[in-house]
């Protein structure tokens, strides 16, 4: 097999000698063709790349614009500028071809239209796809219209829904990806599409139709590197669906195909995955046999791949609890770094984009934590901390002050955990903004792109119109030969065209919906993130209280018990509902909170019927606390004698229960009297996001809660917030 390689490559070497020295002697008796490039205005053009296509015969275009090149009559001449093919036109002996300049980049002929337009287009966007997605985004469109006034070519469109649907992949719109490589599908049968669709299907969740179409290619011809990516692909995909058996047998069929063929890259990372589904397995002594051969494998790629490859196996051995090896791995990681001078590298091996310095010192820090070794772990921890600060790298520093801040409680310096605590609730809130920020544009970035899809999905209507048109003219140029038949083809065709319109008319009523309940989804979460900040405030309140008193061991005790709520608080904060028990929970843990401090102002029960089913209700993270929190602030703190604080759980109907929540306080009318004239003016901004909430979850779920406030008593005292919860 090897001779028979060595022979074919061996004819082609000689077969490509024959054609240069052909090429060679066709040009050594031609003369020299002189010219000059200019824009529309005549301004002459340096530095253009002028190439005889088919040669190496190169000349570039002096400050003049002049260029003076070896050229036969009938040679395609090509224009290039920074490697970027702008036009290209038969020389046919003219004295001059004039051509504009569109920003900078791409240049068309005025003098002589281009041979292909779409060609040009597509090769532009195949250029910006990773530099610029949204230019390339253009370019196809723009390929996409060449092709509606004309009878369009398959290939070309499927092509463009190709480049397209990769451009997608690369801004990690996986579903408008899935679409558009369908798309492309639907005009051309090709393989490599098929696998880029399947891999889009296993980012986006699809998995089961991924498989689908792997197994359809799986004895089609294909590359090796083809071969692995399907066996890899699959393997992917029974991961996610926890099929382990069938995920290690695939990985493994990658693996042969990776060794057989010499792709180092790709048995690192095969192996890895192995590594991953023994673990799930419980077979760790194999699995890390395997973590073995691909730190063994790695020391034989870049830095950049061999950084992200052993900061991978770290963290799989972490998976394992074996802390040791982790922070063997991480300071070798650390090391090589140091030793290149870099405080970062960037890689594409696995889901992080870089490792950095600073996460590499956290991570080892927290693995010393875990051991309970905490004097490494504060000084791993310390240096995240810092390096964080000078790489304003909030997220990474949030999480080394959290760390911190817990070690320091454990240690018995409450101090430094008071101080590192404070710390991280600030930076809690830097965050909260920049993630605010970060959802505002990418609402901004979705609407863009919805609007830029929306135009290419109304080209390709128009093409498909613009084709049908020019169908129905030949029908009618035919209508004296077969007329009978030809009548009945356009009463089909005018029907299907009806249907079509029709099916339009369907998606895009359902995409529409679509768009409302991914902004509906946006707003709650906008919501959510605002009740944390609001819910921490109003509890440090309490803390600050608490020390003003001079009361440390309370303000200690307090504050343990309200970084247990706010670590449940923060957890839950990204949830759409969390089950009824552990909102039970929050709310006992809170009501213990607030009743510590206004010992002589309320007592309080929870009451929960023995009737109820806790297991079989959600309820949204938070949706009580705000109105609890304005029956102890607002009713029972003012009241002169003790009062009495209950929340109660029943069993309305088979669908649906009640929570009410009741104080005698003095009253929503008495309370409103005593705010300050400034108070008065400002609403409640806990009270303002609950009913916001409350609204968008009734319009997604079918009024799903109900909330229900009245006087507790006739004389306007008390109050009771009546709620009812409808089962999913």
């Amino acid at each position: 097999m090897k001779i028979k390689s060595i022979l074919v490559l061996f004819l082609i070497l000689v077969i490509a000698q024959l054609h240069a020295q052909e090429k060679t002697n066709k040009y050594s008796s031609v003369n020299y063709y002189s010219d000059f490039v200019a824009d529309e205005s005549g301004n002459r053009l340096k530095d253009i790349e002028v190439r005889v296509q088919g040669s190496n015969i190169v000349s570039i275009t002096n400050v003049h614009g002049e260029f003076k090149i070896k050229a036969a009559i009938g040679d395609v001449i090509e224009l290039r500028k920074d490697g970027f093919l702008i036009n290209s036109y038969v020389y046919d002996g003219s004295s001059e071809y004039k051509i504009e300049d569109n920003s900078n980049r791409y240049i068309s002929k005025t003098s002589k239209e281009p041979e292909n337009d779409f060609l040009i287009q597509l090769d532009s966007a195949q250029f910006y796809k990773k530099r610029d997605p949204f230019k390339s985004i253009e370019f196809i469109e723009n390929a996409l219209k060449s092709q509606t006034s004309k009878r369009g070519n398959s290939i070309n469109i499927a092509n463009a829904y190709e480049v397209l649907g990769d451009v997608y992949v690369n801004l990690k719109q996986y579903d408008l990806a899935v679409s558009n490589y369908k798309t492309s599908l639907s005009s051309k049968s090709d393989t490599s599409v098929k696998l880029k669709l399947a891999k889009a299907l296993n980012f986006e969740g699809g998995f089961n139709e991924s498989n689908t179409i792997l197994n359809s290619i799986l004895n089609k011809k294909k590359t090796s590197l083809q071969k692995i990516e399907v066996y890899e692909t699959i393997g992917d995909n029974y991961l996610n669906l926890k099929d382990y058996v069938n995920s290690e047998t695939n990985f493994n069929q990658a693996l042969t195909f990776a060794k057989a063929n010499n792709y180092t890259e790709k048995v690192t990372i095969l192996n890895s995955k192995l590594a991953e589904v023994s673990t799930l397995q419980g077979k760790v002594s194999e699995a890390n046999v395997y973590l073995n051969n691909t730190i063994e494998v790695s020391k034989k790629t870049t830095l950049n791949k061999r950084a992200a490859i052993t900061n991978s196996v770290a963290n799989q051995y972490r998976d394992q609890q074996n802390f040791d090896k982790e922070i063997e791995l991480k300071k070798q990681t650390l090391q090589d770094l140091e030793a290149a001078k870099l405080n970062k590298v960037d890689t594409e091996l696995n889901d992080e984009e870089e490792i950095s310095v600073q996460q590499l010192n956290l991570d080892i820090g927290n693995a010393y934590a875990k051991k309970k070794s905490f004097t490494n772990a504060i000084n791993y921890l310390e240096k995240s901390k810092n390096d964080a600060a000078k790489a304003s790298d909030i997220e990474t520093k949030k999480e080394a002050v959290e760390q911190l801040s817990e070690i320091y409680k454990n240690v018995g310096d409450y101090k430094k955990a008071l101080s590192n605590y404070q710390e991280y609730v600030s930076l809690v809130d830097i965050l909260y903004k920049k993630k605010e920020k970060e959802i505002e544009d990418a609402v901004i970035i979705n609407k863009m792109l919805v609007k830029k899809q929306n135009r290419i999905n109304s080209l390709e209507k128009d093409r498909e119109l613009y084709e049908s048109q020019n169908k129905l003219y030949e029908s009618e140029q035919q209508i004296t030969i077969e007329n009978y038949k030809r009548q009945r083809l356009i009463i089909y065709s005018l029907i299907g065209g009806l249907l079509l319109l029709l099916a339009a008319v369907y998606f895009m009523y359902k995409s529409n919906k679509q768009r409302r309940l991914a902004n509906n989804l946006l707003a709650l979460k906008s919501l959510r993130s605002q009740m944390n900040p609001h819910f921490i405030f109003n509890a440090l309140n309490s803390v600050n209280s608490f020390i003003a008193q001079n009361d440390e061991r309370t303000a200690n005790r307090y504050l343990t018990d309200f970084s247990t709520l706010m670590r449940n608080v923060l957890n839950n904060s990204e949830e759409d509902f969390i089950p009824l028990s552990k909102e039970i929970e929050l709310l006992e843990l809170y009501l213990k909170l607030e009743h510590s401090r206004f010992k002589d102002k309320f007592d309080y029960k929870v009451e929960i019927d023995d009737n109820l089913k806790v297991s079989e209700y959600q309820i949204p993270p938070m949706l009580l606390q705000p109105y609890i929190e304005n029956a102890v602030w607002h009713g029972l703190r003012y009241k002169e004698e003790k009062g009495f604080l209950k929340v109660a759980f029943f069993q309305k109907n088979e669908e649906s229960i009640c929570i009410e929540i009741s104080d005698d306080g003095i009253g929503r009318k008495k309370s409103k009297k005593l705010k300050t004239a400034n108070q008065q003016k400002q609403q409640s901004k806990g009270m303002a996001n609950i009913k916001k909430r409350v609204a968008i979850l009734n319009e997604m779920y079918s009024d799903k809660v109900d909330v229900f406030i009245e006087d507790l008593y006739s004389n306007n005292t008390g109050t009771k917030v009546v709620l009812t919860l409808k089962k999913d």
